[in-house]
């Protein structure tokens, strides 16, 4: 019998970051009780003295009378049949070890685009690994959606990806809003590799910024892209999907243009000359495309896709590749 999501009045959430910060902010405005694992002792206090984050989105207030931050990962998973992962996907094994409750009965929602890096696997393709949890217990939420625009209330659109529509639509109903309109679907794993791909194309954009090219290339750049992610999901694991969607199309757009970007500005910090260990010590936070590009040249290993966009991303940030002629290469391929 496939799994049937009984509960939605109430939501674990794994992670505090930006993008976390606004999901549970979505959750609220929702009145869903969230159980919030924080790791981080310095965010933990200032959610249960201030009900901010001091570090993500502190403008963001929280009612902390539906809001449960605790240090405890099994209390959270004690707590609730929903478990949210939004957690960088580098850390996520790390923040895992610290569970011993099962999740046996949970239904594991992935907000994480990005993939584990020493597995190479996806955020779902873990879990049934590591936990044994089968396809219908696991889902996941995706963009277009940058964290500083759905928490500040900007009309957003998300996609839920899950095995059974029912479930779904039961996840969706938790987040929806007149300013949040969610969208379904089953295609999980075309979704999640989008999401993971959108990250290094983000950084493909950055640095023809940072190189000073103009709209008119990034413009073809971008399109390319879009092409090239559609025939890596399609060609990797074939369903009858429409990458125009907004959660293949329209997150690479966003996270390619956007100012709220850590993939974007990382790729143009270094077209700008910074070497990609500076670079990396600027950022504030995780840039997911950085992993993503070790990742998805060894996922590609078994399909020999031509993804000659993300080849290049690899050798400029592992291979110490000139950014400038690697560019200048891709633009005969174009």
């Amino acid at each position: 019998m496939p799994h049937r999501i009984t509960d939605t009045s109430r939501c674990g959430v794994i992670g505090y970051g930006s993008w976390a910060t606004a999901l549970v902010h979505t959750l609220e405005r929702n009145k869903i009780e969230v159980w919030w694992h924080v790791r981080n002792e310095e965010v933990l206090e200032s959610l249960t003295t201030e009900g901010r984050n001091a570090k993500y989105l502190n403008d963001v207030e929280f009612d902390t009378s539906i809001i449960n931050a605790t240090r405890d990962i099994n209390e959270v998973v004690r707590q609730c049949e929903i478990i949210l992962i939004a957690t960088p996907s580098a850390f996520l094994k790390t923040v895992m070890e610290e569970m011993t409750e099962s999740l046996e009965g949970k239904f594991i929602l992935s907000a994480t685009k990005g993939i584990i890096a020493d597995d190479y696997t996806t955020i779902t393709e873990y879990f049934r690994d590591r936990y044994g949890i089968r396809y219908d217990r696991l889902g996941l939420i995706s963009g277009p959606s940058h964290a500083e625009e759905v928490s500040r209330n900007k009309l957003s659109y998300l996609t839920v990806a899950c095995k059974h529509e029912e479930n779904a639509r039961k996840i969706g109903e938790m987040f929806s809003s007149d300013r949040v309109r969610i969208s379904y679907s089953r295609d999980i794993y075309g979704i999640e590799y989008a999401a993971i791909l959108k990250n290094i194309y983000a950084l493909a954009a950055g640095l023809a910024a940072g190189l000073g090219y103009g709209d008119n290339f990034r413009a073809v750049l971008t399109a390319a892209c879009a092409k090239e992610l559609t025939r890596f999901v399609n060609e990797s694991y074939p369903f009858a999907r429409d990458t125009m969607n907004s959660a293949y199309l329209g997150d690479l757009l966003v996270t390619s243009y956007s100012s709220f970007s850590r993939n974007r500005r990382l790729g143009q910090l270094i077209g700008h000359g910074c070497t990609v260990k500076s670079a990396l010590n600027e950022m504030t936070m995780i840039a997911e495309g950085y992993f993503a590009a070790a990742c998805i040249k060894k996922v590609n290993e078994r399909h020999q896709i031509h993804i000659p966009i993300a080849d290049m991303v690899y050798d400029v940030l592992y291979r110490r590749a000139n950014p400038r002629k690697r560019m200048q290469e891709l633009t005969a391929l174009l």
